[in-house]
């Protein structure tokens, strides 16, 4: 049995109250999404917008989580010492100013205390939160997919995740529909989609299917995270012909786990870097629980239990299972591995 599993154990409040932020960051997100990100901004490319909903999207998921768990420490992608510099001051404001829409009764410095909580180191012993406040920054400067990400680890094992995907349409075959997802798993419960703002839940599963040609895989928008040029190779093997499905951030987890897309291929971009937790914590969590399987390059499960970053895993592969092993044999032999 795994560590940070036990049969009947309940996390039925962990879920309520990581639903709950998920879902009040989701809302501060959309808010300075509309407000701040413009044309103009764009253009000049300033990234002021996606900071004020990074590190408010921080400071309102820890405010609740350490009201109702105390206890549990945070693995948190943000810390506030640019805010605490005076010649940021009108930053620190917009931030404090967007916070306090959504919870009206913290003041400027317990914004910035807040922030500073997710300092944790992580690790196998206990349980923490690890938390990517905004996953897919160039996705939300270019008004398109981004992802509130929140896990809970216990002993090193996933135990919850919690998506939210405030731009991502409801339904993959209605792009133009409505638009905002909350994905949540809890570790032997399954994976469950409800609209933002709705307590409605529908199961999720992956797509059943086995043959790899047929499958549709997605990868990053930006090059930098992920080769593009090995993904092409590794689809030529499978004998994919499909084009990549290309979208922002941890959504790509979310479109496997609810059968949108069957692969997803993160693959190394330059020598020593190391995965960090929070980039990939939920969205595992999310796929698992809807049925496929998570590993690294080689095959290997993904180890949550070393700190901060993924530092015994290369790459990630994220599968519908059913063509896995397929999947991680034709990585290797592009890879060299």
């Amino acid at each position: 049995m795994p560590f940070g599993y036990y049969p009947g154990m309940s996390y039925e409040a962990e879920r309520r109250v990581a639903v709950e932020v998920v879902e009040k960051a989701s809302r501060l997100c959309q808010t300075v999404q509309a407000n701040l990100v413009s044309t103009e901004s764009m253009s000049k490319k300033d990234r002021s917008p996606v900071t004020v909903a990074d590190f408010g999207a921080q400071a309102v998921v820890t405010h609740g989580l350490r009201g109702a768990f105390p206890d549990i420490p945070l693995v948190g992608e943000e810390d506030a010492a640019e805010l605490r510099d005076a010649a940021n001051s009108q930053l620190r404001d917009r931030v404090v100013a967007n916070v306090r829409e959504i919870t009206p009764e913290i003041d400027c410095d317990e914004v910035l205390d807040l922030i500073d909580y997710g300092t944790y180191e992580g690790g196998a012993q206990g349980r923490h939160w690890t938390l990517d406040p905004i996953d897919g920054t160039k996705g939300f400067l270019r008004r398109d997919q981004y992802a509130v990400a929140l896990a809970l680890i216990e002993r090193g094992e996933l135990v919850l995740g919690v998506l939210g995907c405030p731009n991502l349409p409801l339904d993959a075959g209605r792009p133009d529909g409505p638009r905002g997802c909350l994905f949540v798993a809890v570790k032997g419960e399954g994976a469950f989609l409800r609209r933002l703002g709705d307590a409605q839940e529908q199961r999720i599963q992956v797509s059943d299917i086995s043959d790899p040609g047929r499958a549709v895989f997605c990868e990053s928008v930006e090059s930098e995270h992920s080769s593009q040029s090995d993904s092409a190779k590794v689809a030529e093997i499978l004998g994919i012909e499909a084009p990549p499905f290309r979208i922002d951030s941890q959504c790509k987890y979310a479109a496997v786990g609810r059968g949108d897309a069957s692969i997803y291929l993160r693959l190394p971009t330059r020598k020593g870097y190391e995965e960090k937790i929070w980039d990939h914590a939920a969205g595992s969590m999310v796929v698992r629980e809807a049925g496929g399987r998570v590993t690294d390059v080689c095959g290997a499960e993904l180890d949550f239990s070393l700190g901060r970053t993924l530092s015994d895993n290369l790459g990630v592969i994220v599968t519908n299972a059913l063509v896995h092993d397929r999947v991680v044999a034709a990585v290797r032999l592009v890879l060299g591995l």
